[in-house]
């Protein structure tokens, strides 16, 4: 693995003044430390967003900690696969990585080097997912399940479930929109041009669980190498390290950490559908490592009694169900790829990535 340095983009001063020349200098493209430049060179970069608190995603992880703790069949009755697992949670084993089986990112993998190719998916992800929709919905839509209202656990053990779960995600929501905006201004686009799209989007924030007293053993993968499906993906912190990155350009398998006060980002398949491939969607995966181990013996050691499950504090920030992607004028449409990416509905193609990952077994319109 490469040593790197993820770009790191201050928030700051596009917050106070959007038109400040600090603000402009963090938008434009003529620098790889911008946000623009970072999507397009790498397909990541860390915000630095005064906004998000790491004591409200300390209570975030705590909450999503007892909550996977719960007796396996407490937890089913979440479960919603009829709307193909979009609101509630969905059980270890049911998502499958697209790049299984998929030819195309199977060829990725093998021009990697050895030492930066991703782990061996041999299974369905041993991970646990809760999907807890964020923002407003859309007054109407031709895609109703794909914009379902969430779902409330059925247990009375978490009375602060809304609103720890609304306070994170509207955090996370608000940091998706500054990085949407600031990319925007950095390509030459109008300002709005991503983030009004993703209104009305069916925005997710999107912990996942994995049992380390079952799946802790060193090289075991909790979620295969894949991309996401959405516009932009946002991370905040994980108590247990493991989460690998693959930036553009770099053909290197990177370690994340997500240092206090920022967030990760990367870019979405949607993103890089808007963008007529200029800014492809960036690959991860995460894996049980020695750090992760570490991380839970001090666990352990610490008589704190957490329970010894990893959560991801991710976000997911989409596109509009309802809007069309198709690569963006006056910039994206004469992208080289651009044929690529014909004009479809964003729900649409949801469906389709969807089906590709086994989620959409029970879907009904």
């Amino acid at each position: 693995m490469s040593h790197f340095e993820l770009p790191v983009v201050d928030a700051q001063p596009y917050l106070d003044n959007p038109q400040s020349a600090r603000a402009l200098l963090e938008c434009q493209k003529a620098s790889k430390t911008t946000a623009a430049e970072s999507l397009r060179e790498y397909g990541c970069m860390l915000i630095k967003d005064p906004r998000v608190s790491s004591d409200q995603n300390e209570e975030f992880l705590d909450m999503m900690e007892q909550y996977y703790a719960q007796p396996r069949n407490d937890l089913l009755k979440d479960e919603r696969p009829e709307y193909g697992y979009q609101i509630g949670v969905s059980p270890e084993f049911t998502e499958d990585p697209r790049c299984r089986r998929d030819a195309s990112c199977q060829k990725l993998i093998d021009g990697l080097k050895s030492e930066h190719k991703p782990l061996k998916i041999a299974q369905s992800d041993p991970k646990w997912r809760f999907f807890w929709r964020i923002g407003d919905p859309p007054t109407s839509t031709k895609f109703e399940r794909l914009n379902a209202p969430p779902v409330v656990p059925a247990s009375k053990r978490f009375p602060q479930w809304e609103e720890i779960m609304n306070g994170w995600g509207h955090s996370m929501h608000a940091s998706g929109q500054l990085v949407s905006e600031m990319a925007a201004i950095g390509f030459g686009l109008p300002t709005d041009a991503f983030s009004r799209r993703t209104k009305y989007g069916p925005h997710l924030l999107a912990p996942t669980g994995s049992d380390l007293n079952k799946f802790g053993k060193l090289g075991q993968v909790l979620a295969g190498f894949h991309y996401d499906l959405n516009f932009l993906t946002l991370h905040g912190r994980s108590r247990y390290p493991g989460l690998y990155i693959w930036p553009r350009n770099l053909n290197a398998k990177i370690q994340v950490r997500v240092p206090k006060g920022c967030l990760l980002v990367q870019t979405g398949k949607q993103m890089e559908w808007l963008t007529g491939g200029e800014v492809p969607a960036g690959y991860h995966e995460v894996v049980v490592t020695e750090a992760t181990q570490k991380a839970m013996q001090l666990n352990l050691d610490s008589g704190k009694s957490h329970p010894l499950w990893r959560v991801s504090s991710t976000f997911f920030l989409h596109i509009a169900s309802d809007e069309v992607l198709q690569p963006i004028a006056p910039v994206f449409d004469q992208a080289r790829n651009a044929p690529m990416y014909p004009s479809t509905l964003t729900g649409d193609y949801v469906k389709n990535e969807l089906a590709g990952i086994n989620l959409m077994r029970q879907y009904k319109d």
